[in-house]
């Protein structure tokens, strides 16, 4: 049987590094991918979990960079599984919404947003050119790593708010175009977790926690996000392509 191969962006660490290491006990080949030149901590994770994986450095707010990614799974593994848009940046400082710069915008949104777009257009036509191929065992799926933010605001980060709200709507819309395709697209909605983007307001937010801000007593890890994409790519929730799956202990649930 060919092993099914998976692109996590965003994967050098956090929660992409979780979901790869969930999807390469699953039995996926991973492929890694950050801004960095190279990733040895999180291969030699892999390997020690004896998960076959790779490396490939991109910035996805490039397009040169988002293009040469694909080709480069395509001509390595001949196939494209799963693509997982984790790849994300909170704003460098958070400011109020009246101060917000044009250069802050724009570096948050072309790598949230328009990183994200792009990669499910490149990976989109390369699965229909998959199942026109008629490669053996190819269930092609896409999954978005959305936030809270989409619709909750916090008016000192605009900017990240309205890129994780961004990525909702590319969710429906290729979840939209890819059904009569067979290709389901998701979007996991992760809450408050424990990793190095939150870790300057931990105490904050674990006050809050106490403090019955969700009914899940505890902030997140990247595994509980990990889970949903396992879920996602399990091949249970494919008539539900365009679902939420929400990772925030209960934070979407409204309660009096």
């Amino acid at each position: 049987m060919t092993q099914p191969v998976a692109l996590i962006t965003g994967s050098r660490r956090g929660i992409g590094l979780g979901i790869a290491l969930a999807l390469g006990k699953a039995g996926y080949s991973v492929v890694l991918s950050g801004t960095s030149p190279e990733a040895d901590n999180a291969l030699a994770l892999c390997a020690q979990e004896n998960i076959t994986a790779c490396y490939l450095p991109c910035d996805v707010s490039q397009d040169s960079d988002r293009r040469a990614l694909i080709e480069k799974v395509i001509h390595r593994l001949g196939r494209l599984d799963v693509l997982v848009n984790n790849a994300g940046v909170a704003p460098q400082s958070r400011v109020d919404v009246l101060e917000t710069s044009l250069e802050s915008f724009d570096r948050v949104l072309g790598i949230n947003l328009t990183g994200t777009f792009f990669l499910c257009q490149l990976a989109a036509r390369e699965m229909l050119a998959g199942l026109e191929k008629g490669l053996p065992d190819y269930r092609p799926r896409i999954i978005n790593i959305g936030s809270i933010s989409a619709y909750t605001a916090s008016i000192n980060r605009g900017e990240y708010c309205i890129s994780k709200a961004g990525v909702t709507m590319v969710t429906q819309l290729f979840a939209a175009r890819l059904a009569p395709h067979g290709i389901p697209v998701f979007e996991v909605r992760p809450g408050i977790i424990r990793t190095d983007m939150t870790a300057a307001v931990t105490q904050r937010y674990e006050q809050q926690i106490a403090e019955g801000l969700t009914p899940i007593p505890r902030m997140g890890n990247p595994e509980d996000v990990a889970g949903c994409v396992l879920a996602a790519v399990s091949g249970n929730l494919d008539f539900a392509t365009g679902t939420v799956l929400n990772a925030d202990g209960g934070f979407h649930i409204r309660r009096l």
